[in-house]
C-alpha cells in the first residue's frame, strides 16, 4: 500500500482524522495478515514501511513505530503524510537438530 492521506479536513476534528488514518492502517494490516503464506517454510508476515511528510521524504521504520511516527507527523503541522507499507513473508529459523541432519546427510 502506498498511499498520501489527509491529516485535516474542514468538518472533522483533526483528531479523528488522525484516528480515521491509523483505523485504516491497521485495516490494512489485518488483512495482509490474513492472506495464506506463500508456502510452508514461511512462517508470518512482517511489513516493510516508509513514513514521511512527502514521499521523496520518507524514510523506513518498523512496523511498531510507525503509528508513534504519524504523531510526531502531525505534530509538526503537516497537512498531509505519505505512507508505505509492504508486506513480506518471513522464513522459519532452522532449529539446531535440522542444521545437524542436513550437515550429517552430506
Amino acid at each position: 500500500m502506498k498511499k498520501i492521506y489527509k491529516l485535516t479536513d474542514e468538518k472533522k476534528h483533526e483528531d479523528r482524522v488522525l484516528e480515521a488514518v491509523k483505523n485504516d492502517i491497521r485495516k490494512y494490516v489485518k488483512r495482509e495478515k490474513k492472506k495464506d503464506l506463500p508456502d510452508k517454510k514461511t512462517m508470518y508476515w512482517d511489513f516493510d514501511c516508509k513514513i514521511g511528510s512527502t514521499p521523496e521524504a520518507a524514510k523506513a521504520v518498523d512496523f511498531e513505530v510507525l503509528i508513534k511516527e504519524l504523531d510526531t507527523i502531525k505534530s509538526t503541522g503537516a497537512s498531509e503524510c505519505y505512507v508505505e507499507i509492504l508486506a513480506k513473508a518471513v522464513n522459519k529459523p532452522l532449529k539446531e537438530s535440522e542444521t545437524n541432519e542436513e550437515t550429517d546427510a552430506k
